[in-house]
């Protein structure tokens, strides 16, 4: 008898669970707290809470995370720089630290329109290499001819011996700006998720668990680990696509829509007929639009450890994470009595970080190119919660909100505080970690609001009840006003909305918040058994999917007996009649999904690959088609784990 291993590393949770592969039932599953910066610390916590005599007979290990969709969100990532090649919109924001502009690049037909400026390159690697992790390429035209972005990686590699990513890579889509900002965000990625996958290699490996290893990407689809390491920014959005995939699974719903309520952010999406609805553009996460392909969706940074503040008598939640005060004060024996005793500053001195609620505590990440003032704050601090005024007395200066949030930024430190999991703490809606703290933070923030502890933890309830309400309906009405969305779900008017699909909770704490959620919306909003572990289900149960894309055209519109070019994933090719093209281009889809597909564990019996053909010619065209849009597509199981 064999089984499959599930893991999810969430912001605060990673979560595993155990399925026998013969019926898909559940036989195990856990909890553990994400540790940072060590993650193999959380991860073998969840796996050990397991009944190991099953972990012997593990014969799949699929994985997923929202650790790349946090750092985004969190603009947390590693420090890039990015050579843009060619005719680039400058004006454009990148987020990287370092741009350059360099000569070069093609045209529609892969033809090279300016002539690659090496010793430019050359210069700006030497120069910025000491300030950055990683170097990110993006060529005009690189989808069409990819040799500028190839010849700019084996120089820059050469240099520093770091890790470039190119945009050809990562995407055959058009959108220059786009396929930039995707190749950015790629290499702003790589060490985060270089360190996940390895923790979870580590562990496995230190198991002697002999499995095939595969990862849900953000269409929610499976990849092979060895992949994923080389295109992280495709696990942005894996943790929403895997809430997708599991809710359908726990919920045995075909066509449901899902909100998953995570440690960092709250995320809406949806699924028909068993399949996510994708983006008919690239995600945007954080701001960025990419060109990555990925489930719809509609995201808040509001989640259950969003740090709840308050100034002006106005109660705020978000947008960073913080550890919860009741998870704080469970951790740490000391925390109780410093929450205690802790002073409330001047109310014209509030702000995210200025709170009797808050505190400060070294992240265990290493410490690169900080400025005096940064210094001197880190300098201080230890590897427990430490309040602000303890901070002013031993560094005998004010650190200022910008020097704090430049050392969340870098990672290096981690606030404590408020959180809507305390409120549900305070209410007895959930009870996991220490309810003293949370009550003690609670009666602090309430007094500060005129309200007792009950009222306001109710009051947070709600408001993340409403954000739950609005990031559905936005998602459910795309195109409609998000202020009038707003207003109706704020309760302005006397009229709620109404969904007409099922809505499924995932999440620790969404039983405590489906009644909340009841009386702002009218919906059949169901709760599964296991919803707390629901993105480790849907990890298990992604598909094996991949897309080919091909573009045939041809050469000269004017000599239509010239021939064709096929455009590729490994490039321009020529071909001397149309027919030739097309046989060329299913044949090596075919072979590339093949490859593909057995890196994910998909066997060939259970492979079916489809090809669709879309041609553009001018009316009363006698010859070939002048273009033609090839998709191979291959779809499968990994494993035979069936739907319950």
């Amino acid at each position: 008898m064999q089984f499959s291993l599930g893991i999810d590393a969430g912001g605060t949770y990673t979560d595993a669970i155990l399925v026998r592969d013969s019926d898909s039932a559940f036989v195990g599953s856990s909890k553990a707290l994400t540790t940072y910066p060590d993650l193999i610390k959380g991860i073998r916590s969840a796996i050990d809470d397991l009944d190991q005599k099953f972990l012997e007979k593990v014969s799949l290990v699929s994985v997923s995370t929202t650790l790349a969709t946090n750092t985004v969100l969190e603009d947390t990532g590693s420090p890039v720089a990015l050579i843009l090649v060619g005719e680039h919109p400058l004006e454009m924001d990148f987020p990287a630290r370092h741009i350059i502009s360099v000569d070069g690049g093609h045209n529609f037909n892969g033809e090279e329109t300016e002539s690659l400026d090496i010793e430019k390159v050359r210069d700006f690697a030497r120069r910025v290499r000491k300030d950055v992790a990683a170097f990110a390429v993006s060529s005009f035209f690189s989808i069409r001819n990819p040799e500028h972005e190839n010849r700019i990686r084996g120089i820059v590699h050469e240099l520093t011996g770091m890790p470039v990513v190119c945009g050809h890579e990562l995407s055959q889509d058009l959108g220059a700006y786009e396929r930039a900002v995707t190749a950015a965000l790629n290499a702003q990625l790589l060490p985060i998720s270089d360190h996940f996958i390895r923790s979870v290699l580590e562990e496995i490996e230190r198991r002697n668990i002999t499995a095939k290893l595969l990862m849900l990407k953000c269409d929610g689809s499976v990849v092979g680990l060895k992949d994923a390491l080389e295109k992280p920014v495709e696990s942005i959005f894996s943790g929403p696509a895997a809430s997708l995939v599991g809710a359908s699974y726990l919920s045995g719903r075909d066509t449901c829509a899902v909100i998953d309520v995570g440690g960092t952010s709250t995320d809406v999406s949806a699924v028909y007929d068993g399949i996510p609805e994708l983006t008919d553009a690239g995600a945007t996460v954080g701001g960025w639009r990419t060109r990555v392909r990925a489930t719809r969706m509609e995201t808040s940074a509001m989640g259950g450890d969003s740090h709840i503040w308050t100034r002006a008598k106005k109660i705020f939640i978000g947008p960073r994470r913080v550890i919860p005060l009741c998870v704080a004060a469970s951790r740490y024996p000391s925390f109780l009595d410093k929450l205690g005793r802790n002073v409330t500053p001047p109310r014209h001195l509030l702000d995210w970080n200025v709170q009797p609620t808050k505190f400060f505590m070294r992240s265990g990440f290493k410490a690169c190119e900080l400025n005096d003032s940064e210094t001197a704050v880190l300098e201080v601090l230890g590897s427990e919660p430490m309040p602000l005024n303890e901070i002013i007395a031993e560094s005998a200066k004010y650190p200022s909100t910008i020097v704090l949030d430049s050392l969340i930024q870098k990672r290096l430190v981690q606030p404590v505080g408020f959180t809507p999991t305390d409120a549900l703490h305070v209410l007895g809606d959930y009870a996991r970690w220490n309810v003293e703290a949370s009550v003690l933070g609670a009666e602090k923030l309430g007094r500060m609001n005129r309200m007792d502890k009950y009222e306001f933890s109710s009051g947070v309830k709600n408001m993340v009840a409403r954000n739950m309400a609005f990031n559905l309906m936005s998602f459910l009405l795309p195109g409609v006003e998000r202020s009038g969305i707003e207003k109706i779900v704020g309760g302005q008017f006397p009229a709620r909305f109404r969904a007409d699909i099922p809505v499924v909770l995932l999440g620790g704490p969404v039983k405590a918040l489906s009644e909340e959620l009841g009386k702002v919306i009218d919906a059949d909003i169901i709760v599964p058994e296991h919803a707390e572990v629901g993105n480790a289900a849907g990890a298990l149960f992604g598909k094996g999917i991949k897309r080919i894309e091909f573009i045939i055209r041809m050469i000269s519109v004017s000599e239509p007996e010239a021939g064709f070019y096929v455009f590729s994933p490994l490039g321009r090719e020529e071909s001397r009649t149309y027919n030739e093209a097309v046989s060329y281009s299913k044949e090596l889809g075919r072979r590339m999904i093949l490859e593909y597909m057995g890196d994910c564990g998909v066997s060939k019996e259970s492979l079916e690959i489809r090809v669709t053909q879309r041609t553009f010619s001018p009316r009363d065209w006698k010859y070939d088609p002048v273009e033609t849009k090839l998709m191979v597509v291959g779809v499968g199981h990994p494993k035979n784990l069936r739907r319950r």
